[in-house]
């Protein structure tokens, strides 16, 4: 909207600045809601009111429902706009988190058709003078674009005026994504700031709301049901409305529906369809209202273009002289609405309220109009040629999109696909719905015939789309047993993608199934089994080998097909589970099959003495079986135990099970008849252990291995290290690290262990190992050097160890070993440093984990492993005094959201947990954990205004005070009085409190926190005077890029040029600093100014008073400001020191 200044955002103290109209340019990803939105506007009371009635019809809110509900222009609008309970609630967190976190969320969670986009919007509307408000309405695909929007909405207006953005998403499965892109632009751009740089809120619709959703902070809830409360609001409302539109209010269904509490009763009434609905030669209106019908009950908040739906009506067309959409649409008009687009094109038509729209397909499915039959008339209609761009997703979600679902009951047993049983889950595990809701709903109440045809026709109408084929290979093996017609269309899924490997994956699932299903038929024999088996591990090692390669500059997203920023790791595990299925059917059949699977007896051998010469084939596959699944095993060894899904998620239970089932089957049982190294006995009781690798060893704990098992364990890799070292290769360097690793492990469970190797031996066994193969070591390697060599506060180890250097090598290490199988994971702590020396410094997170056990030892196992999740996923894991007691808090310092860890005098660059919590320069305080990647501080705390950090008092018994401490501040005595008699007569103000800057940073001193009262900087000269608790941090600016713009304006520079911003707080008034010298001169006010600098130019300002050393300005806002004079007349200058250049040569002797 345009407005007689120009549009507003409002600053970080409540205070509006003009921005120019380029800014609308810069952000066009974003809806943004500007601070003075309306305001000094005229606005058209029929636009108003036609913008009201669609409101209240079902058209989603625009920011004018707002503005005209606020303006109370007559006695018929006496009710506010209605506030449903969530408003409070959420306003209330959303001010919780302008502290603490660069990113913070909120999530709003909201039935369809509950109200919660319109509460959403009106949270913005309600903050506009608070934050800067925007709604991302741009394509999603460019993560980085609407970052860097973000970022620029943020930081408009120049340095001092930056705000917080509330930003409303309405696409969940863009948030970690889009919080770790705005995380690296603050980042690459260095942006120092004391506050939020986006608050998101995330608006999600849930067709079920589930219990545990009530029990998260971070959620704000809308039902469709409203309190007694919102009951009396709409009643209220009502009155007014039924005044003010008396002939409309009855078909305002938007509104109706909610006032009724969503009653099911007013929904029939209203979708009492007129007339017979005929299947065959329909209207075409009808027929719309059914398309549109199918679409916004099984894509809520979707909507199809009115240019769309006026050309599947036919001419007349409106625009020559034909009847209106509305007209066209008789008698059904009042169950749609009509709506402008954000971008103010194309109208946007839908159903006027999800349950109208749901409504109406039952009716017309029981009057003879399936479902299954709308969607292929919808297909055939508007899939003609080429589908629009914004018609593709609708299509997709409605047939492909999977629900999350929850299992309450426990299931047990494989999966058995002729009675559709699915996979062994825990009980009340998340899970995606097996297909879509309309695929769902389909099978349920017509037939699964209709369920392939809707599926095939969209494969055959969209054919560069690979998920409609894909869906339909699911539908036919899942729910048919139909293998065959399920292996044709994956194959035509994975040949319209064939670089994708979740694509690709359903042909292994189909193989995998199909042998699954055969396998419990008492007539089958062994070649069955492995034809079969052949077939579905060749499809998995593919499905593997797209992943591989999937990460690359060639993968592009163009809405077709899918790039994953995950490793996709069901090639490996589909695999296995083939594996599972070989290894106990081919058992069942003859017990000798498991040695022959283990390489316990020949293959050869066993096929002669059963004489079934034809299994002579699938020789090579028997034999490969053993080394690749313990390969493959080995890579889920490490990949679960160093990363986890996401920091809130765990992988599914069932997950782990059955990898470790499968390594048992082939690999944990017996020593193969190849082995002859007199290594091979302890190996092979190291893998029946599951100690074989260095992520099994860092497990034992975890699985409550003893004192007894894991001396055993230190023994044999003692064994097999002091083989190795007469060995060439790298097998002793291997060897050793799971040696030392067994060491520090037994030393948790019993310290005093007579098989622990000293401390000073294996760090110059580390050392010796280091300088033999520089550079070029495995992350875990550099793990164990971080945990050994570590300092210690007051101590010499007596190694030269570069940690700095090491750490980034460690990171290099793991870039090329896992890096692209991880991307994306949460990276695990693995240990962290406690209390205490040597070993017994090193705390294993299990340690922890017992802790909270403990604590819970009365609740269900269930129980207990949520609230230890919980606890690490909200950070409430630092804050247990029981924790604070294990681990050593560590001091640190924060320089250009970069953490350093400070340790005996010296600074160790380590990594955030949370990069979002590292907001702002200053001193830290933090608990040190070590990932795989490297070091990495958790619970990062920052002082609290009195000095101290927030972590329980009884840290400072550990830590050096004056590290804990930001300095007081303090009048400084003896300072010398500045004095001048040629301008005597000048007034001067006094009593000034004389400080220093707390922290001087390479960029910029920073004064933190000063109580009310007066103050100057010595540093700077500058003088500031709050009323209540301030942050401030500046910085001396050169003059050099302004000289030419003061020469021509007539002025020269009259002090220095400060740049100040203010990060907390308030100022009444600044006293910048000059040199200029007035003497006696009466008229030495009129010829100062002050200049003013901003990203959008300069400009110079008049000054509130003069003093002898000083400028004052009252109320200031700040980017950098400095005093000038008038040029044209002499001017004497305050100095101590004036240093001359001569213009002409010097005199020399020659």
């Amino acid at each position: 909207m345009a407005h007689n200044k120009g549009s507003s955002l409002s600053n970080a103290r409540g205070r509006e600045i003009y921005v120019g109209s380029q800014i609308r340019d810069s952000i066009s990803l974003l809806d943004v809601l500007y601070a003075n939105e309306f305001e000094e506007e005229d606005i058209d009371s029929a636009v108003a009111k036609k913008t009201e009635v669609d409101f209240y019809r079902g058209a989603p809110p625009q920011w004018l429902n707002f503005y005209w509900a606020e303006r109370a222009t007559s006695a018929d609008k006496i009710t506010p706009f209605i506030k449903r309970d969530g408003f409070t609630e959420l306003i209330e967190n959303i001010k919780k988190r302008r502290k603490g976190d660069l990113t913070p969320t909120m999530n709003l969670l909201h039935q369809p058709g509950s109200g919660g986009t319109t509460l959403a919007k009106q949270v913005l509307w309600d903050m506009r003078k608070t934050f800067r408000c925007a709604v991302l309405t741009g394509a999603t695909s460019d993560i980085t674009a609407i970052a860097k929007q973000v970022i620029h909405l943020f930081t408009a207006g120049g340095q001092g005026q930056q705000n917080t953005v509330l930003l409303l998403l309405e696409d969940e499965r863009i948030l970690e994504n889009l919080q770790d892109a705005i995380i690296k632009e603050i980042t690459d751009r260095n942006i120092t700031t004391h506050r939020p740089v986006v608050i998101i809120l995330n608006c999600v619709r849930k067709e079920v709301i589930k219990q545990e959703d009530h029990n998260k902070s971070r959620h704000v809830i809308l039902r469709m049901e409203l309190s007694e409360a919102e009951k009396q609001q709409f009643e209220e409302k009502q009155i007014e409305i039924s005044r003010s539109y008396s002939n409309e209010h009855k078909q305002f269904h938007g509104f109706n529906i909610m006032r009724e509490n969503f009653s099911g009763d007013y929904v029939k009434e209203t979708c009492a369809l007129s007339g017979d609905v005929r299947k065959n030669r329909r209207p075409k209106n009808d027929q719309l209202l059914a398309f549109l019908s199918l679409v916004n009950a099984y894509v809520p908040g979707s909507h199809l273009l009115q240019s769309q739906c006026q050309a599947f009506l036919g001419p007349p067309d409106p625009i020559y002289g034909g009847p209106s959409f509305e007209q066209r649409m008789e008698p059904f008009t009042h169950l749609i609405v009509t709506f402008p687009s954000q971008q103010g094109q194309d109208k946007h038509v839908r159903m006027a309220h999800p349950l109208i729209a749901q409504q109406c397909v039952k009716v017309l499915a029981m009057a003879g109009v399936p479902r299954s039959d709308t969607a292929r008339n919808f297909l055939t209609d508007f899939c003609r040629e080429e589908v629009q761009q914004h018609l593709m997703p609708i299509i997709k979600d409605m047939l492909t999109k999977r629900e999350i679902t929850v299992d309450h009951q426990q299931k047990t047993g494989l999966v058995c696909v002729l009675q559709n049983k699915p996979t062994k889950r825990e009980m009340g595990e998340e899970r995606k719905d097996t297909f879509s809701r309309l695929i769902h709903d389909i099978e349920a109440n017509e037939s699964k015939s209709n369920c392939v045809s809707v599926l095939r026709l969209a494969s055959e109408k969209i054919t560069q789309n690979p998920f409609f084929p894909q869906a339909l290979a699911r539908f036919f093996y899942l729910r048919m047993g139909e293998y065959g017609e399920s292996e044709q269309w994956a194959k035509i899924a994975k040949d319209r993608d064939p670089k994708n490997s979740f694509v690709a994956d359903t042909l292994g699932q189909v193989y995998k199934n199909h042998l699954n299903s055969r396998v419990h038929v008492p007539s089958i024999a062994a070649q069955d089994i492995l034809q079969l088996a052949v077939k579905a591990f060749e499809a998995f090692k593919d499905v593997e080998w797209a992943a591989e390669n999937e990460q690359g500059a060639d993968m592009q997203d163009d809405g077709m097909t899918k790039v994953s920023h995950i490793f996709n790791n069901r090639g490996l595990f589909g695999y296995l589970e083939v594996a599972n299925i070989v290894f106990d059917s081919l058992v069942s059949l003859d017990r000798n099959w498991q040695k022959v699977l283990t390489m316990e007896i020949s293959a050869d051998s066993f096929f002669i003495s059963i004489r079934q010469k034809k299994l002579f084939k699938y020789k090579p596959l028997i034999i490969s079986l053993r080394d690749e699944v313990e390969r493959k095993c080995e890579f889920f060894d490490g990949y679960l135990t160093y990363s986890k899904p996401s920091m809130k998620r765990n992988e599914p239970h069932y997950f782990q099970t059955d990898v470790k089932n499968c390594y048992c089957k082939y690999v944990g049982t017996c020593t193969p008849i190849h082995s002859e190294s007199a290594i091979d006995v302890p190996l092979q009781k190291l893998k029946e252990a599951m100690a074989i690798a260095f992520p099994g060893l860092l497990c034992c704990l975890d699985k409550g291995y003893d004192e007894s098992n894991l001396s055993r364990i230190t023994k044999w890799w003692e064994e097999i290290q002091e083989c190795e070292k007469n060995k060439d290769g790298g097998g002793e360097n291997q060897a050793s690290q799971n040696f030392i690793l067994a060491n520090i492990i037994l030393s948790k469970v019993e310290a005093a262990s007579p098989m622990l190797t000293p401390l000073p031996i294996l760090r110059r066994t580390l050392e010796r190992h280091l300088l033999a193969n520089y550079g070029n070591q495995t992350p875990e390697f550099y793990l164990l050097v971080l945990l050994l060599f570590w300092p210690e506060e007051h101590k010499k180890i007596g190694f030269n160890i570069d940690l700095n250097k090491r750490i980034i090598e460690m990171q290099d290490s793991y870039n090329d070993t896992y890096k692209k199988h991880l991307r994306s994971r949460y990276l695990r702590p693995l240990i962290f440093l406690g209390k205490g020396e040597g070993l017994s410094r090193l705390v294993h997170r299990s340690k922890i984990d017992n802790l909270f056990v403990e604590e819970n030892q009365m609740a269900r196992p269930e129980a207990r492993t949520d609230t230890i999740d919980q606890k690490w996923s909200s950070g409430e894991v630092w804050r247990e005094p029981s924790v604070q007691d294990l681990l050593l808090p560590v001091n640190g310092v924060v320089r250009q959201h970069r953490v350093f860890a400070c340790v005996d005098g010296k600074e160790i660059e380590v990594c955030a947990d949370q990069q979002s919590k590292v907001w702002k320069s200053g001193d830290v305080c933090f608990y040190l954990g070590f990932t795989i990647r490297g070091p990495v501080a958790y619970g990062i705390q920052y002082p609290s205004h009195h000095g101290h950090f927030f972590h329980s008092d009884r840290m400072t018994g550990e830590v050096p005070r004056k590290m804990l401490e930001v300095p007081d501040i303090k009048s400084i005595k003896d300072e010398p009085v500045r004095s001048c008699t040629t301008c005597a007569n000048v007034m001067e103000s006094t009593n000034w409190v004389q400080v220093e800057p707390v922290v001087i940073t390479e960029e910029a001193p920073m004064f933190s926190m000063s109580p009310p009262g007066r103050y100057e900087c010595r540093v700077s000269g500058l003088r500031w005077v709050c009323k209540d608790h301030v942050s401030l941090q500046y910085q001396f600016s050169s003059w050099e890029p302004h000289s030419a713009m003061m020469k021509s304006l007539g002025y020269k520079q009259g002090g220095p040029l400060l740049d100040v911003t203010i990060i907390a707080g308030e100022l009444e008034e600044v006293h910048l600093p000059h040199f200029a010298c007035f003497g006696d001169d009466p008229s030495f006010k009129e010829k100062v100014r002050v200049l003013h600098v901003e990203d959008c130019g300069v400009s110079v300002e008049q000054v509130d008073e003069v003093t002898r050393f000083h400028v004052k300005i009252l109320h200031p806002t700040f980017s950098a400001k400095g005093v000038l004079v008038r040029s044209g007349f002499p001017l004497k200058v305050h100095c101590d020191l004036l240093l001359y250049q001569a213009k002409a040569p010097s005199w020399t002797d020659s």
